[in-house]
């Protein structure tokens, strides 16, 4: 699929502008020329047919052929996702796959019991913002999922919103109970469990906490399960 993102400000009425990187992919890797036809999303959710009227060094200018729809439209649930950040490429698969499933936000979040320390987690930001940018390519979404910057649990708090669903291994409310909503957001905790005061604290926000029966699952397993499963039950994988 010859599919490519260029920023809302890189539009204008009748051509889109491809910056250096995806220049050079176009030209150097797909070895494409003028006249050659490619698809390019804004981000926001708009996807075009364009055509290509000059390769420069830096940059491509592409006409505007007209809008199509995107190969993946958007879920009609509105889902954030809070999970806590695990320890070396885990958590890219976790930003990979919550695209693949329709995810909106992200949030890493810092949890007491989490693998990685608010000091070690460094230049990820921007590692996990291209990797969820390559999968929105790949997956064919035209709305970019928005990754945040890192948060502490506490801080994240009262910033969730009103319908907010944690997933525990313990001392939870099975699937049935789980209230329907357009907008939702999940909070998944690290690889080892949730700290009891965290669980104390989710409560008295008024958190709904579930958990999923007797099965033990890695961090990362947990995300893109119940990403699926919400998405199955509010949204749209069917």
């Amino acid at each position: 699929m010859r599919r490519f993102y260029a920023p809302k400000e890189n539009f204008s009425q009748e051509t889109v502008t491809l910056e250096l990187d995806d220049t050079r992919h176009l030209r150097d890797v797909l070895r494409l020329a003028k006249g050659a036809t490619v698809n390019i999303f804004d981000g926001e959710g708009c996807e075009f047919l364009c055509e290509i009227e000059s390769i420069e060094k830096r940059q491509t200018v592409l006409r505007l052929i007209h809008e199509i729809p995107p190969t993946a439209p958007e879920s009609d649930l509105n889902l954030s996702f809070a999970a806590a950040i695990t320890k070396g490429e885990k958590f890219d698969l976790v930003v990979q796959k919550m695209v693949e499933l329709g995810v909106d936000n992200l949030i890493p979040l810092f949890t007491r019991r989490c693998e990685v320390k608010p000091s070690a987690s460094g230049k990820r930001l921007e590692r996990w913002r291209k990797i969820a940018l390559e999968a929105a390519k790949q997956s064919g979404r035209a709305e970019l999922m928005s990754v945040l910057e890192p948060q502490d649990f506490q801080e994240f708090m009262p910033l969730a919103g009103e319908s907010v669903i944690l997933f525990s291994e313990r001392d939870g409310d099975n699937f049935k109970m789980l209230r329907n909503a357009q907008t939702l957001t999940a909070v998944i905790g690290p690889a080892g469990g949730w700290d009891d005061s965290e669980l104390d604290l989710a409560r008295k926000k008024g958190f709904q906490i579930v958990t999923c029966g007797g099965r033990i699952l890695r961090a990362e397993t947990a995300a893109i399960a119940f990403a699926a499963i919400l998405q199955h039950r509010f949204g749209d994988l069917h």
